[in-house]
């Protein structure tokens, strides 16, 4: 029994050590794009081609080269070019290419939102990788905001998590790609300053959601946040450990955190693009690095896709970077509530209670309802240190709201009513939908506690409502506060055209950096 013991102990010492070493192996960069005027003389390519056969001047510069044989291949597939649709031709004599992967472009005097241009470039680049393995340059002839636009989609729908893959056949990543357009100079300028931080932002986010935990926990979580940050300017870094969390009356995330060998942590981003002295937007994200339920464990199936519930911490982060790459003219702040729930001799007891950062003491009954613990303790940080001029948190909360919403919109709650209409617009826009559920007296006097103030779970009435209620009671009525529940939406196993690979959908980034970018940037 003793030798077993040892062993086993030898095993967990030895698994440590493994993976506090792979944790500090540097992150892959994110694809970089490039522009060019010149199309290739070799090879494949990918062309844009509008409907009824209507070839740009980079087709039309092709077509004119093989005496029309571009054209009359089109005309013999029918191919009808409806937006991202595609097909692989053979290449004509006298271009020098092998093969054209025609792609949709839809009719080109019909409107087309950003975000359709963007889904457009996702699309073509997944079609390239399917038919060549590597994407070969892609050919654009459409506005310059247009094909900014594509090469956008292009970027984020050849993201592929498959840094732990060792088959090269099965490896999809793409260190670079190519877009040619007539107008490169003007594309790139867009691109570069508008587009790329986003895209890189959300490249980093989905990287971070999709590790698994075992080298993405508390405190490297940090440590990789705080490489990324490193190059940016205007950005402060603060980082509160379990010390400083017992310092300062945080026993909400502490509690949490103290079942786990992994600490927890906050940290904290401060963006200073705006004003001196204008108060900041303050973005909370729920970090739980992995979530066994704690001592009210979780059932087994699915166990696994609980490295993502730190989704709502990566994308706060993420939209940090977003704002800062791209100089916005704002202030604002991330803060990553982080910690790992495990059911640890020293873990937290449904019927404990603990106390929290606002003075407001909290009745544990269920250790599995431990996001809103974290957010508890670093909401009401953000609220009382920054007096914040708009206050968000982003959480992967209730499975309440997955079975309400889907995977179609993530849950908008608040006590603010004025501060819909602006989020709903921005997620159309974006594409990161949201929808608004209630958010009413009742659900906050649900969470009433005849030991404590509040109770943490199992709640009369709506789940979803009374989670947010319980995150409510931590922000001061005043304060412009909004809600997230991103549980639907923040990762998924189905591919789509701005994300290949199964896994972190990195939502929240977009829809936030649009929100700034239109509500606080262009008034």
């Amino acid at each position: 029994m003793i030798r077993r013991f040892t062993l086993y102990m030898l095993c967990l010492a030895l698994a440590g050590v493994h993976g506090h070493a792979a944790a500090e192996q540097p992150t892959r960069p994110p694809t970089t794009v490039v522009f060019t005027a010149d199309l290739p003389t070799e090879g494949s390519l990918v062309l844009g081609v509008f409907a009824g056969n209507e070839l740009g001047p980079l087709g039309q510069e092709i077509d004119a080269n093989a005496d029309g044989a571009l054209t009359r291949a089109i005309e013999a597939l029918e191919f009808e070019a409806e937006a991202s649709t595609s097909q692989l031709v053979a290449a004509p004599r006298g271009s020098g290419l092998q093969r054209i992967l025609l792609v949709g472009l839809g009719e080109r005097l019909a409107p087309k939102s950003a975000l359709e241009w963007q889904t457009i470039g996702g699309n073509a680049v997944q079609a390239a990788i399917a038919a060549f393995k590597t994407a070969p340059p892609l050919a654009f002839d459409a506005p310059a905001d247009n094909t900014a636009d594509l090469a956008f989609g292009a970027k984020l729908g050849s993201y592929y998590f498959d840094r732990y893959i060792t088959d090269g056949e099965r490896i999809r990543s793409q260190g670079e790609l190519t877009v040619v357009t007539s107008a490169a100079d003007a594309v790139q300028d867009i691109y570069r300053q508008a587009l790329d931080p986003v895209a890189d932002a959300m490249w980093l986010t989905r990287d971070a959601s999709n590790e698994p935990a075992n080298l993405l926990y508390p405190e490297s979580f940090v440590a990789t946040w705080q490489g990324h940050f490193k190059a940016l300017d205007r950005v402060k870094l603060r980082v509160l450990d379990e010390r400083d969390m017992r310092k300062q009356g945080m026993g909400a995330i502490y509690g949490v955190g103290q079942g786990s060998a992994r600490p927890p942590r906050i940290l904290i981003v401060e963006y200073s693009g705006g004003r001196a002295g204008d108060a900041p937007i303050v973005i909370v994200g729920k970090g739980i690095t992995f979530d066994t339920g704690g001592i009210s464990i979780k059932s087994a199936k699915n166990l696994w896709n609980m490295k993502f519930d730190m989704s709502g911490a990566a994308s706060t982060m993420g939209t940090l970077y977003a704002l800062a790459a791209r100089g916005a003219r704002v202030n604002a702040v991330g803060i990553a509530a982080l910690a790992e729930n495990m059911p640890g001799s020293n873990a937290q007891r449904p019927g404990d209670i603990v106390s929290t950062l606002s003075g407001k003491q909290i009745e544990i009954r269920n250790t599995d309802a431990e996001g809103r613990l974290v957010l508890a303790d670093a909401i009401h940080y953000g609220d009382i240190t920054y007096d914040p001029v708009l206050l968000v948190d982003l959480a992967t909360l209730t499975g309440s709201a997955a079975r309400a919403l889907g995977n179609n919109y993530a849950a908008l709650l608040t006590r603010h009513d004025e501060l819909v209409p602006d989020f709903l617009a921005a997620g159309e826009l974006s594409g990161d939908r949201v929808w608004e559920m209630p958010l009413d007296d009742e659900h906050f006097e649900a969470i009433e506690s005849n030991v404590a103030d509040v109770i943490n779970s199992g709640a009369e009435g709506p789940g979803l409502s009374t989670a947010a209620a319980f995150i409510g009671t931590f922000v001061r009525e005043q304060t412009p506060w909004v809600h997230f529940d991103i549980a639907g939406v923040a990762y998924s196993d189905e591919p789509a055209p701005l994300k290949a690979s199964p896994g972190s959908t990195s939502f929240g980034v977009r829809l936030l950096d649009t929100y700034i970018r239109e509500r606080f940037e262009t008034h």
